[in-house]
């Protein structure tokens, strides 16, 4: 069974100036760690992504919002907020991370690779419908929902969520869809200020587990699990998709979570087995957060030795 590592060269060309946590040595780190494992480097399935057409954003956002990613891009850049800077490059970076993602949808179903990991920048999962925010975008996850269902012709998509910010982009992108289920767990309160656990969607297909930071590491584990066994009652996905946000590492300077490498290792074989039992095995995860380059590339490596 191929596992495919996807990932693009022009990812690097989102320029979010000094100083700021989601730059481009988050996205080197990755293969740099991952030789260090040349057994796992060699079995991988290694894809140079595409790019998502503007037709294929507008699936999940606002045809406006994508031309306006695009000027603002080719104009030299300029802001969404103070945390979500557009540069000369960024266009290429969001478009690319967002086909990266399409790619690892479109093998899970075409048969080239069941399970894909994406290594891609910026991030996705507080992109709004019209706007980008919070390091984002373009929501990569979530638009790789909605085209899995429209070019697949599939209908049950569960989205699931471990970094340590509450994915209220991803929640914004699909709580209308109620074949679409989404399981954030998240550190509360802290940014963005969404996700609360009564939130649960116009549809009651949002699982938000909100929990405070400094726990002891297996205090996150149970709750994390026991949503994704309530969002699956009775209720059986036929792709699962993850946000992996290595931000909820011990240590992260942007959280306050405390797991640990071997616990991205299980929680993924977890996910695995889910997967297997659920769908054919197929499970398309991409990068989000982990401000900690390093750590965070270990974590991802972990996540892809788990996903064999």
């Amino acid at each position: 069974m191929s596992i495919a590592y996807i990932s693009h060269a022009d990812c690097g060309r989102h320029d979010t100036g000094w100083g700021h946590p989601e730059h481009v040595g988050r996205l080197r780190a990755i293969p740099r760690a991952l030789r260090e494992d040349p057994e796992l480097f060699h079995a991988l399935l290694h894809v140079e992504g595409r790019h998502a057409t503007d037709d294929e954003l507008a699936q999940a956002h606002d045809p406006a919002y994508v031309r306006r990613v695009r000027e603002l891009s080719a104009a030299g850049g300029g802001r969404f907020d103070q945390d979500t800077p557009v540069s000369e490059g960024s266009w290429a970076a969001a478009s690319a991370g967002a086909g990266c993602v399409l790619n690892g949808v479109d093998m899970a179903f075409d048969g080239r690779a069941v399970r894909s990991f994406s290594a891609v920048r910026p991030p996705g999962h507080h992109a709004l419908p019209a706007r980008g925010m919070g390091f984002c975008l373009f929501g990569n996850i979530a638009l790789g929902a909605h085209y899995a269902r429209a070019r697949h012709g599939i209908a049950r998509v569960l989205i699931v969520d471990w970094d340590v910010h509450h994915g209220n982009g991803t929640q914004a992108l699909v709580e209308r869809e109620p074949d679409i289920r989404f399981v954030s767990m998240h550190q509360w309160p802290w940014y963005p200020g969404t996700g609360a656990a009564e939130d649960r969607g116009p549809h009651r297909t949002i699982w938000n587990v909100p929990l405070p930071g400094g726990l002891p590491r297996e205090r996150y584990i149970e709750p994390w699990m026991r949503a994704i066994d309530q969002a699956t009652n009775g209720w059986q996905p036929e792709l699962l998709m993850l946000s992996a946000g290595f931000d909820s590492l011990r240590g992260d300077p942007l959280g306050a979570f405390t797991l640990e490498i071997e616990d991205f290792m299980s929680l993924t074989v977890d996910l695995v087995a889910r997967a297997d039992a659920w769908c054919g095995g197929r499970l398309v995860s991409a990068l989000e957060g982990g401000y900690a380059p390093e750590r965070m590339a270990e974590a991802a490596v972990a996540h892809m030795r788990a996903l064999r």
